[in-house]
């Protein structure tokens, strides 16, 4: 038994009754898919037709929420300590969330979805500049904020628990300081069981429909003489093989060169369309869009169309099932920027995720969908309108009535097949993530096994046809996690106003640093050389004897003190372990900082030498901004030593913070 467990890193209580359930659910949907999709259809039109206020009304309150945390006061907050720095630059982090997020999708509907709004009998009878509009509106609807809305609180709230309360990168965290210690039991393992077959049955579709626009692509080239399952094993057998060697690579080299490059490829083909297609009516249709989406913003987030009866059947298979499909990706979407997004502030955070890939979104739709309808219209008559039952098509059919439609249309299919290995290489770590509760040292075997496992259950889908029934089973499940998404909402407010409020905690008024008895002493130091030297001559001569001092009489009272130097020239720290709260640290480094070559040259200010001036700097265990000491005394030193001591003590012993405190010790039990 010692054996298995060393080759494997899954937690049985979630990777046991998570197979169980996905092999289950998939069994039953290849031998019996028309009783499973006929039986889902029933169970997903009364949650649509019934429950829709339920997507409503949580995914409404989602972006309220985020917009609010964006300009409070909480928006400072790092996820991470607070001197955590981002691990990816902004432009690859950016690309992550695109092609983890809706890389297929912006393939498959760009074409697609503004055609099929346009041509649906709920706008029929509109004049076309109306059906137009409508149809980009709906569109920028359910590609827009509110959709990054959904992903962006599970990812906030998941990279929040993780990075700052050193909780595991789990679902489970999400909901720490409404469950405590019970994510540990039986609710954390329910809420990681659910998170993994929400992740698996999201991708296996996504995959699935992506693979037949990759085969129809292949087809319109001439590359296969049709569409079929022959064909479609193959792509699947190449491009997860290529997603497993991407997965295995990590985050920082397989996914992150890739979503660069595919960034890069979907931009210049936007351009390409820009250009070739009607250019001033793009622009000017993505003008009076842009503006139209934000007049309507409230009265079309709220609407629920029970006043227009003709248009409920078009409301249920549109917005509700987006908002479902949005909600049911989410724990997969959302640990995936988690993972990427540490050491960012909740500001940009929420910023970034919710503003710039909706306009992108947004762009990107109205340089395909406009171009189509207008071609539609003006040049096509009627013959991309008539494809809207044919969607993995559409982009291709589209793209024939442009320049180089050969060559834009392997653009198309590259894309595609980038985004569809970036979509399975991202769920594989993700999926191992969830399995082995935020195990860092999973073996391969792991990596290879949830690919070939993703890769065998969608071509068993598509070849029994069951991929519909599992993407409806995908939506019913939407609706107890979006249960699930209010209460994270009213977990991370509570999380985020104990740590606020630590951090703001006040000191008791223990010393007054400066002295005036002092003040000659004090002036030498002031216009003296602000060199290496006198940091380590001021470390040497005030900061080591201080400590030593208090260590002594620390110890003359039972309390144990280390003291220790650190990686940074001349550092010293002084620690007071604890077993159960974090430990009590507080300590000085050197800085340096760049100084005016103004104040080099002046000759009435102290001698600089450079354009380096370097300062000892309290810093503490919580990561609280620290601050210059170089004036302080001994006695001065032990005095800030013991304010802030008297302050650590005063903070663990609020209940309030007691979350907050124990992180570390948390961090050990997870």
């Amino acid at each position: 038994m010692s054996k298995i467990k060393n080759l494997t890193t899954f937690d049985r209580g979630i990777i046991l009754p998570g197979m169980i359930f996905i092999i289950g659910i998939c069994l039953f949907t290849v031998l019996f898919p028309s009783m499973a999709e006929s039986v889902l259809n029933i169970a997903k039109d009364f949650i649509f037709v019934n429950l829709n206020w339920v997507y409503v009304w949580s995914v409404t309150i989602f972006v309220i929420f985020l917009i609010y945390l964006m300009f409070s006061k909480y928006g400072n907050i790092k996820l991470g300590s607070n001197d955590s720095q981002p691990e990816y630059s902004f432009f690859s982090w950016i690309s992550m969330l695109f092609a983890a997020g809706m890389g297929i999708g912006l393939m498959y509907f760009a074409v697609a979805e503004p055609m099929s709004h346009y041509a649906d009998e709920a706008f029929a009878g509109n004049h076309y500049i109306n059906q137009a509009k409508n149809a980009q509106l709906y569109t920028f609807f359910h590609w827009g904020i509110h959709a990054w809305a959904v992903y962006g609180l599970v990812g906030l709230s998941l990279a929040y628990f993780a990075y700052r309360y050193r909780l595991p990168l789990s679902l489970r965290s999400c909901l720490y300081p409404l469950l405590k210690d019970k994510i540990n039991g039986g609710w954390g393992k329910a809420i990681d069981v659910f998170a993994l077959c929400s992740t698996f049955f999201g991708i296996t579709t996504t995959l699935g429909f992506g693979v037949v626009q990759i085969n129809s692509g292949l087809e319109a080239l001439n590359v296969v003489p049709e569409t079929s399952f022959t064909y479609q094993v193959i792509i699947v057998a190449v491009l997860v093989t290529l997603a497993i060697i991407s997965a295995i690579s990590g985050v920082s080299k397989g996914i992150k060169v890739l979503s660069n490059i595919n960034i890069t490829a979907a931009v210049l083909l936007m351009l390409f369309v820009l250009l070739a297609g009607p250019t001033v009516y793009i622009i000017g249709s993505f003008t009076d869009g842009l503006g139209n989406y934000i007049n309507n913003f409230f009265s079309i987030t709220f609407n629920t169309h029970v006043y227009d009866e003709k248009s409920l059947p078009w409301f249920y298979n549109w917005t509700i099932l987006y908002w479902a499909w949005w909600i049911s990706w989410a724990p997969f979407v959302g640990l995936f920027i988690a993972r990427i997004s540490k050491g960012r502030s909740i500001k940009s955070f929420i910023a970034a995720v919710l503003i710039l890939p909706t306009l992108f979104n947004f762009i990107w739709m109205s340089v395909f969908g406009n171009s189509a309808i207008w071609t539609d219209f003006h040049i096509a008559d009627g013959a991309l309108s008539s494809l809207v039952n044919n969607p993995e098509a559409l982009m291709f059919s589209f793209l024939e009535y442009l320049p180089l439609p050969s060559v834009t249309s392997a653009v198309v299919i590259m894309i595609v097949i980038i985004f569809f290995m970036t979509s399975a290489d991202s769920g594989i770590l993700v999926m191992d993530s969830i399995a082995t509760k935020n195990s860092t040292s999973s073996p391969t075997w792991q990596k290879i096994f949830w690919g070939i496992l993703l890769a065998a259950l969608a071509l068993m889908l598509l070849k029994a046809g069951g991929l519909k029934a599992l993407q409806t089973m995908t939506l019913i499940t939407a609706l107890p996690f979006a249960v699930i998404m209010l209460f994270i909402v009213a977990a991370l407010l509570q999380g985020l106003f104990i740590d606020y409020r630590y951090y703001q905690q006040n000191f008791s008024v223990a010393t007054i640093p400066w002295s005036g008895s002092l003040w000659k002493e004090r002036l030498k130091k002031i216009i003296s050389p602000k060199n290496k030297a006198s940091v380590e001559e001021f470390i040497t001569t005030y900061v080591t004897p201080a400590f030593t001092e208090l260590q002594q009489e620390f110890l003359n009272n039972s309390i144990q003190v280390d003291i220790r130097k650190t990686e940074n020239p001349y550092g010293i720290e002084l620690e007071i372990a604890h077993d159960v709260v974090n430990n009590f640290l507080y300590g000085v480094k050197v800085q340096v900082k760049k100084v005016s070559e103004y104040l080099v040259e002046d000759e009435n200010l102290p001698e600089y030498g450079s354009r380096k001036t370097y300062y000892p700097v309290a810093y503490f265990g919580d990561t609280r901004e620290g601050y210059d000491v170089q004036y302080f005394t001994k006695k001065e030193l032990i005095s800030d030593v013991l304010k802030h001591y008297d302050r650590f003590l005063k903070v663990i012993s609020e209940e309030s913070n007691e979350m907050f405190i124990s992180t570390e010790s948390n961090e050990e039990q997870h």
